[in-house]
């Protein structure tokens, strides 16, 4: 049995990583919103917190009604029980990856999980 497993994803599309790669400690999503678009509901969480990088164009993110501009390059950490809620620009869509994970879970970094 391989230890390891590969995905693909088209670009745009909106793809949940836990079942296609059988995640276990995270759920990571690719998404892309076209010019104009928003993420259809406002949304919190009772234990994870989200890291979102911004992959391609631009937009903003409402964080308990606060208004953060994102563009490519950024990246934005959520903490569980904010409000959010994202917004691609009128000029260009926006595409991010968010990884969720539980707050407060990371046990250890690179080098001091590692085995060499």
């Amino acid at each position: 049995m391989s230890k390891f497993k590969k995905a693909s994803v088209v670009k745009g599309a909106r793809v949940e990583l836990h079942d296609v790669l059988g995640l276990s400690g995270a759920e990571i999503s690719v998404n892309g919103l076209p010019a104009g678009a928003c993420v259809p509901f406002v949304h919190s969480h009772r234990k994870n917190e989200e890291i979102y990088a911004i992959t391609d164009g631009k937009g903003t993110a409402v964080i308990d009604g606060e208004s953060v501009e994102l563009k490519a390059g950024d990246w934005l950490r959520i903490s569980p029980s904010a409000k959010r809620q994202f917004f691609a620009s009128a000029e260009e869509g926006l595409g991010f990856i968010c990884i969720q994970v539980r707050e407060n879970s990371l046990e250890g970094y690179t080098m001091a999980d590692a085995i060499v």
